[in-house]
C-alpha cells in the first residue's frame, strides 16, 4: 500500500456514524460545472485509449454494484480555476471509508471524524503558524482560495484502498499537474511522501520550460507512521509558513485560515 492509506485505516469511520454516506451514483457523474481551464485537459484524456479504458472500468464496477467514493471525483476542478492555482497538495488515493472522501485530497466533509493524516496536517499548521486546530476536517476553503487538492487516483471502492489505482486516473492527474506547471505563473508544490516526491523532477522541468516560478517543498507523508521520522519529518517541516512567505515575495497574498 502507498503512503496515504498506510495509517489512515487505523482510525476508520464507523459506518453507523454516516448511515447515508454519499457515493458515486452514475457515470459520468452528475457534477457541478468545472472551473475554467480544465475542460481541454479532460477532453483530451477521455478521447484517449487510457481515458476510454478508465471510463469502461468505472461503468463496469458500478454495474457490478461496487460502492465507489467520492460522489464527485472531479470536485477539486469545480472549486479551483486553473488560472488561480497557487498551491498544489498532492494526495494518493481517496479515503475508502463511508462518508470520508469528498473529492479533495486529505479533506473530509464537516461532521466526519478527522483522519490521522489530516490531524497531523492541522497539528503542523498550528505549530508553524499559531492557528487554532479547526473543528471541521473540510479543506474546501483552501480549494476556493487557490489550493489544488488533488489525489493521483480519483476513485476508490469501499474498504479497498488502491482498488482503482493503475486504471488510468494517474495519467489524467499527471496531465492536470502538467497544466498547472505550465500555466501557473507562481505556484508552491507541497510534496508529502515518496509518491508525491516522485513527480518532483518533471513538475520542475515543466515549470522551467515555460518560465514559471515554482517552489517544491518535500517532507515525509503526514501519516502517523512517518510524520515524525527522518529523513524529512512532516511535523516541524514549516511548509505552511515557507509557502506563505515565498508567495508573498512573488506578489501573492495567501493565508492558511480555515
Amino acid at each position: 500500500m502507498g503512503d496515504l492509506f498506510a495509517a489512515d485505516v487505523t482510525d476508520p469511520i464507523r459506518p453507523a456514524s454516516v448511515p447515508s454516506a454519499p457515493r458515486l451514483q452514475t457515470w459520468p457523474p452528475a457534477m457541478t460545472e468545472l472551473q475554467p481551464g480544465w475542460q481541454p485537459v479532460l477532453d483530451t484524456f477521455w478521447a484517449s485509449p487510457a481515458g476510454q479504458s478508465l471510463d469502461a472500468f468505472v461503468r463496469q464496477r458500478l454495474v457490478a454494484g461496487a460502492t465507489i467514493y467520492p460522489p464527485d471525483p472531479l470536485w477539486a476542478l469545480s472549486l479551483t480555476p486553473l488560472s488561480q492555482v497557487r498551491v498544489v497538495i498532492l494526495g494518493q488515493d481517496p479515503y475508502h471509508g463511508p462518508g470520508q472522501a469528498q473529492g479533495l485530497s486529505f479533506s473530509v466533509a464537516p461532521g466526519v471524524r478527522v483522519p490521522p493524516s489530516l490531524r497531523n496536517i492541522f497539528k503542523e499548521r498550528a505549530r508553524d503558524l499559531g492557528l487554532a486546530v479547526p473543528a471541521s476536517g473540510s479543506l474546501q476553503a483552501w480549494a476556493e482560495r487557490g489550493v489544488l487538492l488533488l489525489n493521483t487516483s480519483l476513485t476508490v471502492e469501499e474498504g479497498a484502498p488502491a482498488s482503482h489505482a493503475g486504471r488510468g486516473w494517474e495519467l489524467l492527474t499527471d496531465a492536470l499537474l502538467q497544466a498547472v506547471a505550465e500555466t501557473a505563473p507562481v505556484c508552491v508544490y507541497l510534496l508529502w511522501g515518496a509518491h508525491a516526491q516522485a513527480k518532483r523532477e518533471w513538475i520542475a522541468s515543466a515549470a522551467r520550460a515555460r518560465g514559471r516560478h515554482a517552489l517544491l517543498l518535500e517532507a515525509n507523508h503526514p501519516s502517523p507512521l512517518s510524520a515524525t521520522r527522518g529523513p524529512r519529518p512532516f511535523i516541524g517541516c514549516g511548509h505552511f509558513s515557507q509557502a506563505q512567505r515565498w508567495l508573498a515575495e512573488h506578489g501573492v497574498d495567501f493565508d492558511w485560515s480555515l
